[in-house]
């Protein structure tokens, strides 16, 4: 026999091996489904058979309504009766809200290089927590007040009050969801490492603090009305001298946030320290990645300072870094902002509009928005593909936010007073996003009088992609009670 046959003669024998081994695999599977009580009903032996051996989709995508706003408040921390609900529109709720500040310490010197000023966050974040979640302090004399009050004299640590705002405080948000196997392995205990110098862990994620005060809830800032009557959870709060920026979800949802990171880009001072630059949140809901990009950059109206606002954002797309934390070998989540699912960049972007100022009080006199928004610097800049190159803006259909006296509805420098603060009106607050699956409902601007800004507010539409993992694991164990978390109803729009 020549070695031609003999190899043929083997690969032959090594065939019948591998087809008898799977045929009796076969009739294994057979017999144990039989053998499970599945054959006593035709009809779910029926449905099960078709859904198992049918392609089922990994995910499927699902809508949610995400709330952006953005508010340079002018270094002024706020007063307790300071009712944020026409600004976060309550009467139209959201599944998450991003919520970021500008300014919201004074930018010296000594809140630049010294320690940070938390009082102004904390007060913030209790406001927003009183209209979202409705909930207020209770004296012991029985009268209600706006829980910020009881701040008004103290200077709490900043990662102790995030955990008063937080729907479950002994629970973590879990580091990474990639897979069943790696969530059981890793859910409890991962911490990750540290992480380099613009990079830092989500405090408020975290059950225990460095000083070691694991359960510790302030008394003065609790939520007197219990976690289980918050519609609301904290997920992240995060300060970088001036820059504030805070995200809320639905309590029902916290299960499915994971991938929580934070990081700061410094473009202040030296180009590095951190009274302009950015905060950018890292995280992911189901099986979709957000990145939220808190900015606040270079100012000025003198021509070319357009070319520092383009270097910022350059930069800030550079140097965000976020830390590798995702422990599925299977699955990575993004570390820089352009690699995200969903992007969205709000913040005061400082762009001008390329006019005089007496050109510019004409046009607004005739509400000529189109004309004014012609000359904006952002929309020049953007179209020339010099910064913010695929990125997308609503239509703006409002007055320009930037800069009004104090308590009033006139721009600074309409009056004898105001004429050392007079700047030519602009657009400085500003959304934009990047990505598909994103779907804009509004793009408007607050009325308050709080600030010399006035806040501007963006309602969204975003997919995100849900896994089928539980269903088809409900299917094949013949349970046919789906997890309720796999089928959260579709938000209103």
């Amino acid at each position: 026999m020549t070695l031609r046959n003999q190899v043929q003669n083997k690969k032959s024998f090594l065939r019948k091996i591998f087809l008898h081994k799977e045929e009796k695999g076969r009739k294994a599977e057979k017999v144990s489904f039989d053998s499970s009580g599945a054959h006593s009903d035709p009809s779910l032996k029926s449905l099960l058979s078709h859904q198992l051996s049918s392609p089922m989709p990994s995910s499927q995508p699902q809508s949610f309504r995400v709330f952006v706003a953005t508010w340079n408040v002018g270094g002024k921390s706020p007063h307790s009766d300071l009712n944020l609900d026409d600004i976060l529109q309550v009467h139209d709720e959201s599944d998450i809200y991003v919520l970021g500040f500008q300014e919201i310490v004074p930018l010296n010197a000594g809140n630049v290089l010294v320690a940070e000023d938390n009082e102004p966050a904390a007060k913030w974040l209790a406001l927003i927590n009183q209209s979202l979640n409705r909930s207020y302090s209770v004296d012991s004399r029985g009268s209600k007040s706006p829980l910020c009050s009881s701040l008004r004299f103290q200077k709490p640590s900043l990662k102790k009050v995030c955990k008063s705002f937080r729907t479950e405080s002994g629970r973590r948000l879990k580091t990474c969801n990639c897979s069943p196997m790696s969530e059981r392995k890793y859910s409890k205990d991962c911490y990750v490492c540290p992480p380099p110098a613009n990079m830092t862990e989500d405090f408020c994620s975290s059950e225990e603090d460095e000083d070691g005060l694991s359960n510790y809830v302030s008394p003065e800032i609790s939520p007197p009305a219990g976690a289980n009557q918050m519609k609301y959870s904290l997920i992240t709060g995060k300060q970088m001298v001036g820059i504030f920026v805070t995200v809320w979800v639905r309590k029902e949802l916290v299960q499915h946030v994971s991938h929580l990171r934070i990081s700061n880009v410094g473009r202040g001072i030296l180009g590095c320290l951190g009274n302009k630059g950015c905060i950018s949140v890292s995280m992911s809901l189901h099986q979709t990645s957000f990145c939220f990009v808190c900015s606040h950059l270079a100012s000025g109206e003198k021509e070319g300072d357009e070319l520092r606002r383009n270097l910022d954002v350059i930069e800030i797309l550079k140097n965000t870094q976020f830390s590798r934390i995702c422990k599925s070998p299977y699955s990575r989540a993004p570390e820089k902002i352009m690699d995200h699912d969903r992007v969205i960049w709000l913040g005061d972007l400082n762009y001008r509009i390329a006019l005089s100022y007496s050109e510019t009080r004409k046009l607004l006199e005739q509400s000529n928005w189109d004309a004014l928004f012609d000359k904006d610097q952002l929309k020049t800049e953007r179209e020339a593909g010099r910064v913010f190159r695929g990125w997308k803006e609503g239509k703006i259909y409002f007055a320009p936010t930037y800069k009004y006296s104090y308590n009033s509805d006139i721009y600074a420098g309409e009056t004898i007073e105001t004429q050392k603060k007079r700047r030519t009106p602009a657009w400085c607050d500003r959304v934009l996003w990047y990505g598909g699956g994103v779907h804009q409902l509004s793009y408007v601007r607050g009325e308050s009088r709080f600030s010399d800004h006035r806040p501007v507010c963006s309602t969204f539409i975003v997919d995100v992609q849900v896994s089928n993992g539980g269903l088809r694991k409900a299917l094949s164990g013949y349970n046919m009670k789906v997890a309720s978390e796999e089928h959260l109803p579709l938000t209103r729009t």
